[in-house]
C-alpha cells in the first residue's frame, strides 16, 4: 500500500488524477494546512468482504480457555 499526501488545492485540482491512483490500490490522504483530514482509498464493495470470510480456516485453532477470566494477578493490574 503505497501512501501520498495532497492539501485541499492539490486535490481539487487533481482529482481524476488521485482517483487514477486510487484504482491502483494507492491511499491518498488530502491534509489542510500540513493536518490530514480526509483519505481516499480503494473502494471494495461488501461482497468482496463475505468472499474473504473464512480464508483462514485451518491455519490456527482457538484455545478451548479463549474466553476465560484473566489470571487475577493480570486483571488487578
Amino acid at each position: 500500500m503505497i501512501v501520498g499526501t495532497v492539501n485541499i488545492h492539490q486535490a481539487k485540482t487533481n482529482l481524476s488524477r488521485l482517483l487514477s491512483r486510487v484504482e491502483l490500490g494507492e491511499e491518498i490522504i488530502i491534509s489542510n494546512r500540513g493536518i490530514p483530514i480526509a483519505k481516499l482509498v480503494p473502494f471494495r464493495s461488501s461482497s468482496n468482504r463475505r468472499n474473504s470470510l473464512g480464508q483462514d480456516r485451518g491455519r490456527f485453532t482457538v484455545p478451548e480457555d479463549f474466553n476465560a477470566p484473566l489470571p487475577e494477578d493480570i486483571a488487578r493490574d
